[in-house]
């Protein structure tokens, strides 16, 4: 059977603030953290007979940056690519719902 104590220190060190929040990066008098969202969950199981396992998933995603310069701090949202396609459906459903309006009002 897995050792549970070794697995829960993995996902506590997977999960750990380093993998929110990324070295600083410095240049020009510009200091940026980058940030991600992180999210994991795991599980395990055995039996009478000393069979079993366990396992760990993690997924992280950036979600922006803390900029900082001369001593002020902003937040800097991330573009997220997988939204696009989102916006791109929201502006072709509304451009067809003008057309069939129009069509329909002949």
């Amino acid at each position: 059977m897995p050792d549970v104590d070794e697995l829960l220190r993995g996902a506590r060190d997977a999960i750990a603030a380093k993998r929110v929040y990324a070295d600083p990066i410095e240049g020009d008098g510009v200091t940026v953290v980058p940030a991600a969202v992180v999210l994991g969950g795991g599980g395990g199981g055995g039996d009478s007979e000393d069979n079993g396992g366990g396992g760990f998933g993690l997924v992280a995603r950036p979600v922006g940056a803390y900029v900082i310069r001369e001593g002020d701090v902003r937040w800097q949202p991330a573009a997220d690519p997988a939204r696009g396609w989102q916006i791109v459906t929201g502006l072709v459903v509304l451009a067809t719902w003008s057309v069939a309006r129009r069509l329909l009002r002949r």
